[in-house]
């Protein structure tokens, strides 16, 4: 028999060719759900995906069925991987395959902030450009990124990609590991202090969990150096947003460019809505790693991680033909008894 396959969440795959996917099982989409609704919609589904609807311990007990739990994105942060673990699910996560998207949007964030793509843009859109006797314009002063210092906060897979490309515009690059574990890098390891007060731009790379929440508040941002950029396409609780808001209206930083926000979508009153000069600021929907590329990718992860779990559960193959791929060779994928 064909798997029970729930999607709760599928819009934030973007419309996407879904078909690798639905031919594994019996399958059922839903284009947004809440945590209130897990329960219901999955009550018979032996397989759930999710990208960022909640999965609770709760929720795995009143789900009989429940074998396999795949996350549409890197982090896991919304899943008890605890209680999937000592109830014997398994949890998989996509890795890699949005990594060139994240590390552009980071490159290009930082660009954009540092020759005033934003305000000249408007400059020029406004009418403002027509209407000067002038054939340039010199209202905000324009940098260059290559020389620069590059500091980044967890040297993964796109902190590295990143490291690569900052090098590529001969700037001079050292990482602070979140996880405190020692690897042999070709970059130098700071402490986050002497991170920040190095770096001319800082962005964050790292996994949002109980050691990195709140990792960037007002004391670290005071460390920073008043022409710094901040990026941050990680995870929004990784950084205090009021903090943030204080640092760019008081000249503390020199500006940000935030992807990720710690509620999503975020409120109408966050302070970086109400910015001074809003122009400090590259804001963009959580959207840094959604390049159509980067989506096709991440649906041949889910659906090979479907697939591995069939040849580990030993069921029946036949639906997925001879693409099947060994758990060995299924390199993106992770259990969450080894996380």
């Amino acid at each position: 028999m064909k798997p029970n396959i729930v999607f709760l969440d599928a819009f934030s795959l973007g419309g996407a060719d879904l078909s690798s996917i639905t031919k594994l099982g019996n399958y059922t989409e839903y284009q947004t759900s809440t945590p209130a609704d897990v329960v219901e919609r999955c009550q018979n589904a032996d397989i759930v995906i999710t990208n960022k609807v909640p999965i609770s311990a709760e929720a795995m007990d009143a789900l009989p069925c429940l074998k396999l739990i795949c996350v549409a994105a890197t982090g896991m942060n919304n899943i008890d991987l605890p209680a999937a673990a000592e109830r014997g699910i398994i949890v998989r996560n996509a890795v890699g395959y949005s990594t060139e998207t994240v590390a552009e949007t980071t490159i290009g964030d930082a660009i954009a902030l540092l020759r005033q793509v934003a305000y000249y843009d408007n400059y020029v859109k406004s009418g403002e450009y027509a209407a000067s006797p002038r054939w340039i314009n010199f209202d905000r002063k324009l940098y260059s990124l290559n020389g620069k210092n590059w500091g980044i906060i967890g040297l993964g897979n796109i902190g590295r990609r990143v490291a690569h490309l900052a090098e590529a515009f001969n700037c001079s690059v050292a990482y602070h590991s979140t996880s405190g574990v020692a690897r042999e890098e070709k970059y130098e390891q700071k402490s986050l202090s002497e991170l920040l007060s190095w770096a001319d731009i800082l962005s964050i790379h790292c996994p949002l969990s109980e050691k990195t929440r709140g990792l960037i508040g007002a004391e670290e941002l005071q460390q920073m150096k008043p022409t710094a950029i901040l990026i941050n396409v990680a995870r929004g609780g990784i950084v205090d947003e009021a903090a943030l808001a204080d640092a760019l209206n008081n000249g503390i930083i020199a500006g940000a460019g935030i992807d990720t926000y710690s509620i999503e979508p975020m409120k109408a009153d966050n302070p970086l809505l109400a910015l001074k000069d809003p122009y400090k600021l590259i804001a963009s929907p959580h959207n840094a790693w959604a390049a159509t590329e980067a989506i096709d990718n991440l649906v041949g992860c889910i659906a090979d991680n479907i697939k591995s779990w069939f040849i580990e559960a030993g069921l029946n193959c036949s639906v997925i033909g001879n693409s099947a791929k060994s758990s060995e060779q299924i390199s993106n994928s992770h259990s969450s008894l080894s996380r």
